[in-house]
């Protein structure tokens, strides 16, 4: 898969059809990200998320400033502006006003190995 590109719909098919959903016990989205969906559940948590967004699977977490993000995995847009792939969500973690200059999403400080983890725990929530 070229970077940029959406996701196949093949691809978004398979992956609610395993239900792409977190456990504990990892993720089947990781191989599409490459990144650990067990750290970037850490991570969401740690940076502080919930203070915006209401997240299923994160009990404090609900924020109303930001949309909820449940049923992440099957969104077709990251920042209602750029196609949904892992290499824009993990650009939206790292720079949000890169790609939507007014956004009230901050920046987080995230490093692109940090990005990759939260992009992977984000695709389980379906």
């Amino acid at each position: 898969m070229r970077p940029g590109r959406p996701l196949p719909g093949s691809l978004v098919v398979a992956l609610a059809m395993v239900g792409c959903q977190w456990d504990s016990g990892g993720s089947r989205a990781a191989p599409y990200t490459g990144g650990d969906p067990d750290n970037g559940r850490r991570l969401v948590m740690s940076v502080g998320c919930g203070a915006c967004h209401a997240i299923p699977g994160i009990p404090a977490a609900r924020g109303v400033v930001g949309p909820p993000l449940g049923g992440f995995a099957r969104r077709s847009y990251v920042g209602g502006e750029v196609p949904n792939t892992t290499e824009n969500l993990i650009q939206w973690l790292q720079d949000p006003r890169s790609i939507e200059a007014k956004t009230a999403m901050p920046s987080l400080g995230l490093t692109a190995a940090q990005a990759r983890d939260v992009a992977a725990f984000l695709y389980t929530l379906d």
